[in-house]
């Protein structure tokens, strides 16, 4: 199983280098669904790898000029201390539920990744992002990051999801950052922020640090990898891919009846909006050259 955790480390490395999210989104059920962790065990584990691999991707980007600082300042006025609450909430019913709490806690997950995955689809159809200007924050834009922070950050320290998600899907939509820079900033506010759930999950003893030192060794390399490929990519297709995995493994996990059909219902149409977005940008990059090659 060591390899296997390795593997799936880089996957999920390569992703987050790449888009900025869904590390503990899709970590996190990967442990429970296919390596048998108890979610308690696989949400502490993967906050804690996320906060120390995400760590490299943070200082790559930020050396590429891809983070705003003072907007992740802000976020973490609100995410750092809620997270801790969110923690603490863990940890009280692990104790009060024993392993009742473990049911409660994969219902928990599914139903937020459920959320993340909708709202992933969502960005992906987004247009696209501004010019890379200069970027002022106003009252309103600080009120808006610190609220973010506060919601975000307490989904975190309760379930792991929602590092990437949440906060990269604010920034998309409220304010005007390039995809590289919603890339960067929101590793590096998710590398802060995990530092201190981490924390909190390591003092309740909800690790596993052999699982934690495997998922790293690949993990670690796969973010500086994607990290180097940032936008470059057909960001459309990788989101819907991204965001069919998260809706599916949340399924999975509620497990409502007939779930076996959604799951393969979901991951054919998933499969067809992927390979069509992806023609379609291989279809813009040829007409693209063409017309540079005739200007020639």
């Amino acid at each position: 199983m060591d390899w296997k955790l390795s593997l799936a480390g880089l996957l999920i490395g390569l992703l987050v280098g790449v888009t900025g999210m869904g590390g503990g989104s899709l970590m996190t059920p990967l442990l429970v669904l296919f390596f048998g962790f108890k979610p308690s065990i696989a949400i502490g584990t993967d906050i804690v790898h996320g906060a120390i691999f995400k760590s490299f991707g943070a200082v790559q980007h930020r050396r590429l000029g891809h983070v705003h600082a003072r907007l992740t300042a802000w976020m973490l006025l609100g995410s750092a201390p809620f997270s801790i609450m969110g923690v603490a909430i863990s940890w009280w019913l692990r104790k009060h539920y024993g392993d009742g709490y473990e049911d409660a806690a994969r219902l928990i997950l599914g139903v937020a990744l459920v959320i993340c995955g909708l709202a992933f689809l969502v960005k992906a159809y987004l247009h696209s992002l501004p010019e890379d200007k200069p970027f002022l924050l106003t009252d309103r834009d600080r009120a808006i990051a610190l609220a973010t922070g506060v919601v975000g950050g307490f989904v975190v320290g309760l379930t792991s999801v929602g590092s990437g998600t949440l906060f990269g899907l604010v920034m998309l939509i409220a304010f005007p950052l390039t995809a590289a820079k919603v890339v960067g900033t929101d590793i590096f506010h998710a590398a802060v922020l995990l530092a201190v759930a981490g924390a909190g999950h390591l003092l309740a003893g909800h690790v596993d640090l052999g699982a934690t030192g495997w998922l790293l060794i690949g993990s670690v390399p796969g973010v500086l990898i994607g990290g180097r490929f940032t936008v470059r990519l057909p960001d459309r297709a990788l989101r819907i891919a991204l965001a069919a995995t998260l809706t599916l493994a949340g399924v999975k996990l509620i497990d409502p009846p007939g779930a076996d059909g959604i799951l393969v219902a979901g991951a054919v149409a998933a499969a067809l909006a992927a390979l069509y977005a992806t023609a379609r940008w291989l279809a813009g990059r040829g007409s693209l050259v063409a017309t540079d090659a005739g200007d020639g």
